[in-house]
């Protein structure tokens, strides 16, 4: 749905772009996880994270909250650039945001109880599947000009992006 005019062959390249911001979490994250242990989708992450490997080399330390800044602040709100790059970058964004969360309360409340088990691995392979099919759905609908909409998160996008 192009209901803000219609998009550029390059509006479409950048805004498939900020997926790979999401992509770079969740293999941190999960995909390391994944790998230690013996998970069914260990050749998926590999997959996936051979790819990247590049990017996540850099992608450590501070730099995920300066890109968070620079892309919030730089990109989602400023006018100028079209509301179609505006839209994918705060949905990836908040993409982000939901696997930050995720690996906080994993790390802090859940880890401790729960250990390196079945669930865990389950749990696991329910986020980097999810992320996966999210993003990939995201990237494909962005590729063909229409807006990604996900059910809450796009909401919460187009409160944000105005």
């Amino acid at each position: 749905m192009t209901w803000r005019g219609s998009t550029t062959v390059s509006d479409r390249i950048f805004a498939s772009l900020v997926y790979l911001l999401p992509l770079l979490d969740v293999v941190g994250f999960v995909g390391r996880i994944l790998m230690m242990t013996d998970s069914f989708i260990s050749p998926l992450v590999s997959l996936v994270a051979t790819p990247l490997a590049p990017l996540l080399a850099i992608y450590t330390g501070f730099i995920p909250l300066i890109v968070f800044f620079a892309l919030f602040l730089l990109v989602v709100r400023n006018e100028n650039i079209p509301h179609f790059i505006r839209f994918n970058t705060m949905q990836a964004i908040l993409f982000g945001i939901v696997l930050s969360l995720i690996a906080i309360v994993w790390q802090y409340a859940l880890e401790p109880i729960f250990g390196m088990g079945l669930l865990t691995q389950t749990l696991f392979n329910a986020v980097f599947l999810g992320t996966i099919a999210a993003v990939g759905y995201s990237i494909v609908q962005t590729a063909l000009g229409r807006y990604a909409e996900i059910p809450t998160i796009s909401d919460a996008v187009y409160m944000q992006v105005r």
